[in-house]
C-alpha cells in the first residue's frame, strides 16, 4: 500500500515516523512513511538512515502493514516490538473524537494475535500545544548559530590520562540504568565514536556520547542521539551544560547540520535544552491500552 499524503499530512502534528522516531521536518514526506512498510517485509532489513542500525544487525520493531487503518482524519499505524515479551504500539495520527477508542481496540486485537504482553497508544501534539506532556522533540540547528567550545573539564575520554579514563567503568556501573554499561562495552570493543567525559577529582563524573554523524533520508548529515548523564553527587555543578556545549561544538565542527533530541517534559535535559534555545517540534505522549 501507499499512504495518501492529503489524508496523512493534516494529522501529523509532530515529525515522528513509526519504527524510525523523530525526523527533521524537511524530511517528513509520504515516502518516509512508506519506507517503513518496505522495511517490514523482512525482520533483518534496516532502512539506511535508521538510527538503530548502529546497535544491532536486525530490526526489533516492524510495522504491521496489513493492520494499518488509513482514512481521512485518522491513520492508525501499528507496530510490533519483539523485545522482551513483546509490545504492540499503535501510532495514532488523528483528529476524530473516536480515534483513541479505535486505536485501543486495534491494539488489544493485535496483542492477542501476536502474543504481546504490552500495549501502548502513541499520540502526538504540535509544538504550539499549551498542554504539551510526555516527551518533547527538540531540534538543534547547527547552521543558524555558532557553537563555542566551553571552558571546563570536558574532553574525549581517550584524551584523559590512563588513570582517569579507567574510572569510566565505575561511572558506567553507577549509571547502569541510563545505559552506560552497554556503552562502556561498545567503547572497549572500539565500535563507537568518541565519548566526551567530564572529570572531577580525577574521576569521570559525567559523559555524553558516542559522538557520531550519519546522513538522514535526504542525505543531510545528522548528529546522532547520545547517552547523556552525570553522577547524582555531581549534579547541579554545571557539568551537564559543559558536556552539552562540548557535544554541540563537536557536532558543528565535524559537519553535522542538526541534531534531534527527545526529552522528558519538565526533566533536567528538557530544561537544559530549552535554556539553550532549541526549537520544539512537538510532543509524544504514550499511554497504556
Amino acid at each position: 500500500m501507499r499512504f495518501r499524503w492529503d489524508w496523512l499530512r493534516p494529522v501529523v502534528l509532530a515529525p515522528y515516523v513509526p519504527t524510525i522516531g523523530p525526523v527533521h521536518p524537511s524530511v517528513l514526506t509520504e515516502d518516509l512513511f512508506t519506507d517503513t512498510l518496505t522495511a517490514a517485509s523482512t525482520d533483518r532489513w534496516f532502512l539506511r538512515y535508521d538510527k538503530d542500525i548502529r546497535w544491532s544487525d536486525s530490526k526489533a520493531e516492524t510495522v504491521l502493514v496489513e493492520s494499518i487503518v488509513h482514512r481521512p482524519g485518522e491513520t492508525l499505524i501499528p507496530a510490533l516490538s519483539r523485545r522482551g515479551a513483546g509490545m504492540i504500539k499503535v501510532h495514532l495520527y488523528g483528529i476524530e473524537p473516536s480515534s483513541v477508542l479505535a486505536a485501543t481496540e486495534l491494539a488489544q486485537k493485535l496483542a492477542a494475535d501476536h502474543g504481546a504482553s504490552k500495549l501502548r497508544i502513541v499520540r502526538f501534539l504540535g509544538p504550539e500545544s499549551p498542554s504539551g506532556r510526555g516527551t518533547r522533540i527538540q531540534l538543534k540547528d547547527f547552521r543558524t548559530t555558532l557553537c563555542i567550545p566551553p571552558d571546563g573539564p570536558v574532553r574525549s575520554n581517550d584524551e584523559w590520562p590512563a588513570g582517569v579514563r579507567d574510572t569510566f567503568a565505575d561511572f558506567a556501573e553507577q549509571m547502569a540504568s541510563d545505559g552506560f554499561v552497554f556503552l562502556s562495552g561498545q567503547m572497549r570493543a572500539g565500535t563507537v565514536g568518541p565519548v566526551l567525559t567530564a572529570v572531577s577529582d580525577s574521576r569521570v563524573a559525567g559523559a555524553i556520547g558516542p559522538m557520531e554523524i550519519r546522513r538522514d533520508a535526504i542525505g543531510t548529515p545528522q548528529l546522532m542521539p547520545q547517552y547523556f548523564g552525570v553522577l547524582p553527587e555531581h549534579r547541579g555543578e554545571g557539568l551537564g551544560r559543559l558536556m552539552w556545549r562540548a557535544a554541540m561544538h563537536w557536532g558543528q565542527t565535524n559537519g553535522a547540520a542538526y541534531q534531534l533530541l527527545q526529552t522528558e517534559v519538565g526533566g533536567p535535559s528538557d530544561r537544559l535544552c530549552r535554556s539553550e534555545g532549541l526549537t520544539s517540534l512537538g510532543f509524544i505522549h504514550w499511554q497504556s491500552a
